[in-house]
């Protein structure tokens, strides 16, 4: 593990986010909170820094329950940014990081980060719909996120390991968070269709035609509700169909 092994944390809040002591984990949590509440912006080198610290923390963590707590806290960090442009940079700076150093990470610690993965995968769905799949701005920056490094399908620095899981989780995710069904599934599905229809892996390609026929995503369509309407319909006409019973009395 070159690359993580020498990574250090950028500020001691980072250092002790990496701490078996919950108390400790806390108030590191919370100091980073208010760290990054601030109205001024990041700079995406700031943000990579933060996260080559923050990617330090959930590799140190060792405790499967406290991992998964780790990667929800950290996730939740989204929801403390206080503008749209720091929203975007920390997703940024997190996909990077996640496609810089997702080679580098060992069978014994893959579990934890395919944890964090699934979460930033939920939480950037969730801050999208938190504005009702209106806002346009926000939604087409972090899609763009995402073809510009997981899926980005020439970046041959990109680990496919990577690119599977996302895909593997992807309608996952979304059927999470998109409960009533009235997501905009095509916009949201253009990065997943630009990655199969661009890759030149044949495995990507294929990963990505099963993910695109989840029964699930006729939910969004309404076929699965059209084809339960023709059944009803059809049963309801094959009611007919029964014995001459004879005439009443």
């Amino acid at each position: 593990m070159a690359a993580t092994a020498g990574a250090q944390p950028s500020s001691p809040f980072v250092r002790q986010l990496a701490s078996s002591d919950r108390k400790t984990r806390d108030r590191a949590l919370a100091s980073l909170r208010t760290y990054l509440h601030r109205a001024a912006t990041f700079t995406p080198l700031e943000f990579l820094k933060l996260w080559k610290g923050l990617f330090y923390c959930m590799w140190m963590q060792d405790k499967p329950r406290n991992q998964q707590r780790l990667a929800r806290d950290l996730a939740e960090l989204v929801d403390v940014l206080g503008t749209k442009q720091n929203v975007l940079g920390f997703l940024d700076g997190f996909w990077k990081t996640m496609g810089r150093e997702w080679g580098n990470i060992d069978a014994l610690r893959m579990d934890k980060y395919l944890y964090l993965v699934r979460c930033y995968v939920n939480k950037g769905f969730e801050k999208v719909a938190k504005g009702g799949w209106e806002d346009e701005e926000l939604m087409e920056g972090y899609l763009k996120l995402l073809e510009a490094t997981p899926f980005d399908a020439r970046d041959h620095k990109i680990p496919n390991g990577l690119r599977y899981h996302i895909i593997d989780i992807y309608v996952d995710e979304l059927d999470k968070v998109d409960t009533e069904r009235n997501a905009p599934l095509e916009t949201l599905l253009q990065p997943l269709r630009k990655l199969g229809k661009e890759s030149p892996t044949k495995a990507v390609r294929l990963r990505v035609k099963e993910a695109s026929q989840d029964g699930r995503l006729s939910d969004w369509t309404g076929e699965n509700a059209d084809k339960e309407s023709s059944g009803d319909e059809e049963q309801v006409a094959g009611s007919d169909d029964g014995e001459f019973g004879g005439f009443g009395d």
